[in-house]
């Protein structure tokens, strides 16, 4: 089908091995649209010509400003370009015209900033412009006058024209949302040329150094006259974007670095020869230079259409093809705790969930105990999903290393959490441990990893945890998901960005077994490929899949707080720090009024801090400790329409998701924490609409607040148009909480029920069973102390008595046990709805 010049069709065979195929139906026998599609696209060319500005400020003290604009289009070049400085004016004039070849699916924002030049000093940067491209109409020619400051009248005048450029269309890959565009592949390869026999000593080194700026590999070095001659079967390899139009640069033996070139043609008689990608053509191989004892040749070919992350926002095959056999396993289990007659179809069985809170070891612990609750109802086997942060990430990873650990009795994996938990933790800081501790850390440096210190917690929580060494990684759990006979795990983090508190930016990240995803930007790796090098979507780099030990240390990092995280806990707002921690930007008028488009974004104007406001914020933001992995978005460009992508818009809350050049696509690495340091709440994977989530078991062990996360997370949904249950508990209930707590959601239709249980001691102190009172003797057994000053279960506690550890899984067996009515009658709500759905 053709559309305004733009060819579209569907992807059939996308990254196979995620079983992207023609099935056009979901699990529960719906159909779907594929929305990852190859197109075929118009390419445009921008000329920007920077006029002149007026009444600029005085920014140095004895003269006028020596102004210059610097321009920045990420989306088409690797390089930021910029006027000649003009001395001492505040009316300057250039009249300097910029190209760029910019791809029309793609959201371009220009980027002009005005800097004052110093000789001594960093230049004054003093404000930034942003202008969309979207504006813009093809053919036609504008020039816009950006009102910078109306009271000083400080204003930039810009012209701008968008046109036709020759050449074919360019392939694309775009989920709707990101964009993956054409990479290629250029081979450069020395050969040496035979020559007569010398002496030994005669022989010498010849070193070659290659380098393409904007490429995934940047710079090369290779040698002749060595052990490791280069042959032709081993060519130095660059991956780059064809738009970027990026240049080889060589530097031949025994010569100077050459000076930087932009001619469009290559000179094999050059000593160290410039030469432009685009000029070469596809798949033939060029010689680039000849010499007495080698020559040297170039090949550049198109890279294959296909991805090596899945781009879609539908579930992935794998877990699509666990919810049927999960099925089998759920609806029996539903008719055994129902007392159903029938059997049920698979479009009545509803989808339940276990969703639990962190809050170090007191989760970890308390969670066994609500599993054992469930197990004993028979309610385990109706889960289809488990999720969890912070300490019930490290439960969770404990269980799933038994393939079929919700099929047997758990009282042996209590024993055994029993006995890590109650042991002395002194031997983890011994001098055999830190020895152990500093190779691992030398090991994943070596693999090409960035480590901090949330990798040695994770070391650390692996020695508290178990018996020595544990090889266990988060793939090897698809064993306890291949045939559904346990829920399927969802582990949670947030991705987080400098200089900015968690309120402000936090981006869901979801980690299963088969895959880890941001689902805001619809982007999937497979978890044995999380934490290697990516390319615009394509595997460059391949490094050993972490030890799961390191996840539970970032999943359960205590070490990535900051100044503002702390303000938070004691007070319900940041609005005191916004003036400090928020970039000072203003919408801003210009002339002429363009055609206004839905997609097109505000021109916006951006001021920077000064020295106090910039050391201010980074005292406020800046976190401890972080742990950061490759992103495996990197390289990708946002769709010109992503702020209308239904997908997208449901979990955009941060402050940057209208600067697309900012956004987590164009960060090297993401920088991930524990999602208690925004929300104690690992709910968000089970609202996503696609998984169809009809009840959730909210397990909550925060310490402190029991209702805080419930009342966050209904507002944040509320805010985000998320379908989740009004919570709605009396100031009495909210002083005394009881065990359990059933919203039904019927005031919100489509929301999922919800099933609070908040840790608290309140029947358990006379009943140490439902229904059975305790003996005068037993009584001290109910006495649980979670939030006194004297708890043994603070957050930060990392070993429990064998009485302490045994009570507080009593007392989570408990709640479950003594609340079955409640449970049970959420089922039968759910069975009910999913029955009057089908109707």
């Amino acid at each position: 089908m053709e559309q305004d010049g733009i060819f579209s069709q569907e992807l059939v065979t996308q990254t196979t091995w995620l079983g992207e195929g023609t099935t056009l139906q979901n699990h529960d026998g719906e159909q779907r649209t594929p929305l990852t599609k190859i197109e075929s696209s118009l390419c445009y060319l921008l000329t920007v010509r920077i006029i002149r500005a007026r009444n600029i400020h005085q920014a140095d003290v004895l003269s006028q400003s020596d102004c210059y604009v610097s321009l920045w289009l990420p989306t088409a070049s690797t390089n930021k370009f910029q006027t000649k400085p003009v001395r001492n004016c505040k009316d300057p004039v250039w009249n300097e015209t910029f190209y760029f070849r910019i791809q029309s699916q793609v959201k371009n924002v220009l980027e002009l900033a005005l800097y004052d030049k110093d000789v001594i000093t960093q230049d004054d940067h003093l404000f930034t412009v942003y202008f969309d491209i979207a504006k813009l109409s093809l053919g036609e020619q504008v020039f816009m006058h950006f009102k910078c400051n109306p009271q000083r009248q400080e204003e930039l005048e810009v012209g701008f024209a968008l046109d036709n450029i020759s050449g074919p269309p360019e392939t694309i890959i775009t989920n709707g949302v990101l964009v993956s565009r054409k990479i290629c592949c250029l081979e450069v390869q020395v050969i040496e040329k035979k020559k007569k026999k010398k002496k030994k000593n005669s022989l010498s080194k010849k070193e070659f150094s290659f380098k393409v700026q904007g490429s995934y590999e940047g710079t090369q070095d290779t040698m002749l006259g060595s052990d490791l001659v280069f042959s032709s079967s081993s060519p130095v390899k660059f991956h780059y974007a064809r738009y970027k139009q990026l240049t080889l640069d060589v530097m031949l033996p025994g010569k100077k670095p050459p000076p930087y070139s932009r001619s469009s043609v290559y000179d094999t008689n050059s000593s160290s020869p410039n030469v432009e990608l685009h000029s070469l053509p596809s798949g033939k191989n060029v010689i680039l230079a000849e010499d007495k004892g080698f020559d040297l040749y170039a090949k550049a070919e198109d890279c294959p259409d296909q991805l090596d992350i899945r781009l879609g926002f539908d579930l992935c095959m794998q877990e699509q093809d666990f919810l049927c056999k999960r099925q089998k396993y759920v609806a029996p289990a539903l008719k055994k705790v129902l007392h159903l007659e029938k059997d049920l179809l698979d479009h009545e069985t509803p989808v339940v969930a276990i969703m639990t809170t962190g809050g170090g070891m007191r989760s970890l612990t308390a969670l066994y105990g609500s599993l054992r609750g469930l197990k004993k109802l028979n309610v385990l086997d109706c889960a289809t999903y488990l999720t969890g942060l912070s300490g019930t990430t490290w439960t969770m990873s404990n269980l799933y290393r038994d393939a079929d650990w919700s099929q047997k009795d758990l009282d042996k994996q209590i024993s055994e959490a029993r006995k890590h938990m109650t042991k002395c933790k002194i031997n983890s800081l011994s001098l055999e441990y830190v020895k152990y501790y500093k190779k691992q850390l030398c090991q994943r440096k070596r693999e090409g990893r960035k480590t901090s210190f949330i990798d040695l917690w994770g070391l650390v929580l692996e020695s508290l945890l178990h018996d020595g060494k544990d090889n266990h990684r988060l793939s090897d759990q698809q064993r306890a998901i291949d045939r559904g006979q346990n829920p399927l795990p969802i582990y949670t983090a947030v991705n987080v960005k400098n200089n900015y508190s968690t309120l402000d930016f936090k981006e869901w990240v979801e980690f299963t077994p088969y895959e880890v995803g941001l689902q805001k930007y619809g982007a999937f790796v497979r978890t044995e490929d999380f934490g290697s090098e990516f390319f615009m979507g394509r595997l460059m780099k391949k490094i050993p899949e972490s030890r799961i030990c390191f996840l539970e240390g970032m999943w359960g990092s205590l070490f990535s707080l900051n100044v503002l995280y702390i303000w938070n806990s004691s007070h319900s707002s940041e609005d005191f720090w916004h003036r400090w921690t928020r970039d000072k930007i203003y919408n801003i008028d210009e002339e002429p009024l363009l055609l206004t488009k839905l997609h097109e974004l505000r021109t916006r104007l951006f001021t920077p801090p000064g020295p106090l406001g910039s050391a201010l914020r980074s005292a406020l933001t800046d976190r401890l400790c972080i742990a950061q992995d490759h992103n495996f978005l990197k390289g990708f460009q946002m769709h010109n329409d992503y702020l209308e992508n239904k997908h997208f818009c449901r979990w955009k809350d941060t402050v940057l998701d209208t600067f697309p050049n900012e956004l987590t696509q164009s960060e090297d690495f993401l920088s991930l924490v524990d999602t208690g340091f925004f929300i104690n709440t690992s709910v968000m994977p089970l609202l996503k609409p696609e998984r169809k989530v009809d009840v959730i078991l909210h397990l909550n062990y925060s310490a402190g607040s029991q209702i805080q996360a419930l009342d966050q997370t209904c507002k944040y949904c509320s805010e985000q148009g998320i379908l989740f249950p009004k919570v709605d508990l009396s100031e009495e209930d909210r002083k005394n909480l009881k065990e359990c707590y059933l919203f039904d959601g019927a005031e919100t239709p489509g929301a999922p029920i919800l099933l609070f249980f908040p840790l608290i001691n309140n029947t358990f102190q006379k009943y140490k069973a439902p229904g059975q009172k305790r003996s005068e003797t037993e009584m001290e057994d109910g006495k649980v102390d979670l939030y006194g000053s004297c708890s043994p279960y603070s957050t930060y506690s990392v070993q429990y008595t064998e009485k302490a550890y045994d009570r507080l899984v009593q007392l989570g067996e408990y709640n479950i046990l003594n609340n079955e009515d409640l449970i049970m009658q959420a089922l039968h709500i759910a069975v009910a709805r999913k029955k009057q759905k089908r109707k």
